[in-house]
């Protein structure tokens, strides 16, 4: 199974692709995380990585060369990439955890990322998960990656919600793009700091036709493990996504 993970900027994508990969490794699953976000830099120490895997964008020679590459004699030159396939540098392994990174913004000047978008899109179609394997997207923050066709090999999309105007907004666009690709769309609450905030996001969500499938409890062992740049290995927020997680390999 192929899950993104997408939502409004900051809402906790990041966040709650590393609970998921932390508990589908507890389950005996081979978990390959993609990071496909060009601007957050910090899923790695997330998943309990040293350093980031060098960025699949390198293996095809750069933006700049990312069309006439994509055809030549790589991974991408083939019908079909399996994790097994892809050269160690461009990937970080642990008992079961992979992770792999698109590319990021660099430097100023250096042009949009659309080229990643392009290499995202590549990747996920060609990508064959073998049998208890799964891979965990963590998509750009916004919708831009409907539009690049990112999505269309994707099985399921979790959608990550905050108590925000805007993000509300966001989860609204996210499941009628998604639909137009015949998606499934399940969303989680998180930073949620009562149950009658969690109750009036949950009513605006069910009002346009957007199922909960759990929701991430303020949990401050997230929060200081975000601040110390470590992995996240304990607390309430992890047992939910537990939850979560079975909730989206049952469906």
């Amino acid at each position: 199974m192929k899950i993104s993970v997408c939502g409004k900027g900051g809402s906790g994508k990041s966040t709650l692709v590393s609970l998921l990969a932390n508990q589908a490794q507890a389950r005996g699953l081979k978990t390959l995380v993609v990071d496909s976000d060009e601007s957050n830099s910090g899923l790695f120490r997330m998943l309990g990585f040293d350093k980031p895997p060098i960025p699949l964008m390198e293996l095809v020679g750069g933006k700049r060369k990312l069309k006439e590459k994509l055809s030549e004699k790589s991974i991408f030159g083939e019908t079909q990439i399996f994790t097994r396939d892809i050269p160690s540098e461009y990937i970080q392994k642990s008992d079961g955890l992979m992770l792999v990174g698109i590319g990021k913004i660099l430097h100023s000047l250096e042009g949009c990322a659309c080229p990643m978008g392009v290499l995202s899109r590549e990747f996920l179609r060609k990508l064959k998960l073998t049998e208890k394997e799964i891979a965990l997207i963590d998509m750009e923050a916004g919708v831009e990656h409907f539009g690049r066709g990112v999505d269309e090999s994707i099985d399921s999309v979790l959608l990550v919600v905050e108590p925000s105007f805007e993000s509300i907004e966001v989860a609204e666009k996210v499941k009628s793009l998604a639909s137009g690709i015949h998606k499934n769309v399940r969303a989680v609450l998180n930073k949620v700091a009562s149950d009658g905030i969690a109750s009036r996001l949950t009513e605006q969500l069910k009002a346009k036709q957007i199922e909960i499938i759990g929701s991430i409890p303020n949990d401050a062992t997230v929060f200081e493990a975000c601040l110390e740049g470590k992995a996240l290995k304990e607390g309430k927020a992890l047992e939910s996504a537990g939850k979560i997680l079975d909730s989206l390999l049952s469906s």
